[in-house]
């Protein structure tokens, strides 16, 4: 296998975690605009609204194709079968592909470290995510929040690419970006399904990281599993 001169990160449970149910901000903020405008919605039936439009999500997820969290929104909105007006309607839309930015996000363990590091040394870094309910402008501001916006040097997020992991349209994105081969690039991420077989699909080098989220279902095994983001330098000899 080729030195490895770039590396992708996947997004979730990789640079960043979930501290926090992100599902209770989007149920109190659009209780919120139901109460308001006299109609107000029950947590039980707004709980289970939600977990139809992420099921919907997880289902087109699979088959590869996109369903945004603005399409799931009024998808939600639908469902509810409560009568909005549109300035309701774009207001429930907005809340719920931003609520929670600003909190309930920590950074997995060491990667900062890590990002900055191979910024530093001159190693090109890249994003390869497959985007939930929070668009990647969402994505973006997390990651300036945290200060790392600035250390990638491009990211194929999948509303962006129009592909989801593991295409290798969008792991050709961003080696078109970082300049460099498949062979000349790792993939580090958290799911088999989408981060290990896409990269090994491409004949990137594939590195699982289980610090965050052990990743237990069936299909191929990384080329590297690690737990704390500071063995990626050993793994890859970086």
């Amino acid at each position: 296998m080729s030195t490895v001169r770039a590396v992708t990160f996947d997004f979730w449970n990789t640079i960043v975690r979930a501290d926090a149910d992100q599902s209770s901000y989007r149920l109190r903020a659009w209780s919120d605009e139901y109460a308001a405008i006299g109609h107000p919605v029950d947590d039980a039936t707004l709980r289970q609204t939600f977990r139809t439009v992420w099921e919907q999500h997880q289902a087109a997820w699979v088959r590869n194709e996109q369903y945004t969290g603005e399409q799931a929104a009024h998808a939600a909105i639908d469902l509810l079968e409560c009568p909005v007006d549109q300035p309701t309607r774009a207001r429930l839309v907005e809340r719920f592909v931003t609520v929670g930015e600003d909190a309930g996000f920590g950074l997995c363990d060491g990667v900062d470290e890590l990002i900055r590091g191979l910024d530093e040394r001159g190693v090109p870094v890249g994003i390869v995510c497959d985007v939930g309910f929070t668009p990647s402008a969402g994505l973006r501001r997390i990651l300036e929040r945290f200060g790392l916006l600035g250390c990638f040097s491009g990211w194929s997020f999948s509303d962006e690419v129009g592909w989801y992991k593991p295409a290798r349209q969008i792991f050709e994105h961003a080696l078109g970006y970082l300049a460099v081969s498949p062979g000349e690039a790792a993939h580090v991420g958290d799911l088999r399904r989408t981060d290990v077989a896409g990269a090994r699909g491409m004949g990137m080098t594939a590195v699982r990281y289980r610090g965050t989220h052990d990743d237990r279902t069936e299909g191929d095994e990384a080329h590297h599993v690690i737990d704390h983001h500071a063995e990626l330098w050993s793994a890859l000899a970086l």
